[in-house]
């Protein structure tokens, strides 16, 4: 609880950041596969800033619907649209990390964000994240938006994940220069681009589904700066739609996260078991001491989850009143995702499968 508390005060507000309207040419690269839904809405969102010495490379990879449409109208209403098209996918590369490596080969900038094709940008976004990376003297910066969900379990399932994903990594270490910590956010990851090409590019990452977060991890573990803020009402994106596509989203990452290993697919059924869903029912138990352990669990399970929510959404605190729910719901996803990962011999992304001994020896 301490360490939670202390390690948020270091995380700033990228809302409270003075804003700049020139500086360093800043290249956003967007990989889409079939986000003919979003990609229209979120790339208007991004034209609409007042920083102005910015291009974009939009990445069409391999898509099937109209997303390379939707771009080739983007690019002709603004010149400083670049659109490459990805008919082909190269042997040992993840689908999205190759459109990532191929948009940071053609982008001409000083700084380079890698965004997703479904976040919305207010229009200060960009012009106070360079001036906080500029003022700073930073490497990468990476931001937390604002996870929007419209379903209660999707809410609830979304917090328990933003929980579990502070309670284990603590991304206020990544703020910390002596931490080895390293912290990556795939919708906001804005990087110098000398130091892209320092560490390896996505091509030092190319077969891991969680690139967002490798990538933060191997800036700081190179020795670069990096900071983590939040942008809860600069940046915006929604998720999920549902449960059950969020369900199906974890089963490209979760085992990834877990390196691959049962032992440690094991390790974190039974950890959130026992810490987060067992000391709710043990606190009925006729032990005295058992209950009264149980409760103080309780209690700072429910402090910190307060103050992680408070910090890093937008939702209500009162959604921990289901949380040993949302945790079985959680510990599901884990063993879903791994059963299928195994059941596949790998595992299934956009369309596209991937072996897991591939995975593994990438890992």
């Amino acid at each position: 609880m301490i360490d939670a508390s202390l390690g948020f005060r270091t995380l700033k507000r990228l809302e409270d950041e003075s804003e700049l309207e020139n500086g360093p040419l800043v290249s956003i690269i967007v990989a889409a596969r079939n986000e003919e839904k979003d990609i229209k809405t979120s790339i208007a969102s991004q034209l609409m800033q007042h920083y102005r010495n910015i291009e974009w490379v939009l990445v069409n990879d391999r898509s099937t619907d109209k997303t390379g449409e939707k771009m080739e109208q983007l690019r002709e209403s603004d010149s400083r649209i670049k659109v490459v098209h990805i008919s082909n996918l190269p042997d040992g590369w993840l689908g999205k990390n190759y459109a990532l490596f191929t948009g940071g080969q053609i982008a001409s900038g000083e700084l380079l964000l890698f965004t997703d094709a479904d976040v919305l940008y207010q229009p200060s976004a960009i012009g106070k994240a360079v001036g906080y990376f500029t003022r700073n003297k930073l490497d990468h910066l990476t931001a937390a938006p604002n996870l929007s969900g419209n379903r209660f379990w999707l809410k609830t399932f979304v917090a328990f994940f933003l929980f579990g994903f502070s309670y284990y990594k603590r991304p206020w270490m990544a703020n910390k220069p002596q931490s080895k910590t390293g912290i990556g956010i795939g919708a906001f990851n804005l990087i110098a681009k000398s130091t892209y090409e320092s560490i390896g590019t996505h091509e030092s990452i190319k077969m891991r589904p969680d690139d967002d977060l490798m990538l933060g991890q191997r800036i700081k573990r190179h020795g670069y700066s990096q900071r983590i803020v939040t942008a809860l009402d600069l940046l915006e994106v929604e998720w999920y739609g549902s449960l059950k596509e969020a369900l199906i989203g974890l089963e490209k990452n979760t085992f990834a996260g877990l390196h691959y290993r049962i032992s440690m697919v094991l390790f974190a059924i039974s950890g959130t078991f026992i810490s987060q869903v067992m000391p709710f029912f043990t606190i009925f138990t006729a032990n005295t001491y058992i209950s009264a352990l149980s409760m103080a669990n309780v209690i700072l399970i429910a402090c910190v989850y307060t103050l992680i929510i408070r910090r890093m959404t937008t939702y209500s605190p009162l959604l921990f009143l289901v949380f040993p729910i949302t945790a079985l719901l959680f510990i599901y996803s884990i063993i879903r995702a791994s059963l299928l990962t195994f059941i596949r011999g790998g595992i299934v992304w956009r369309g596209t499968k991937y072996r897991l001994k591939e995975l593994r020896e990438k890992d």
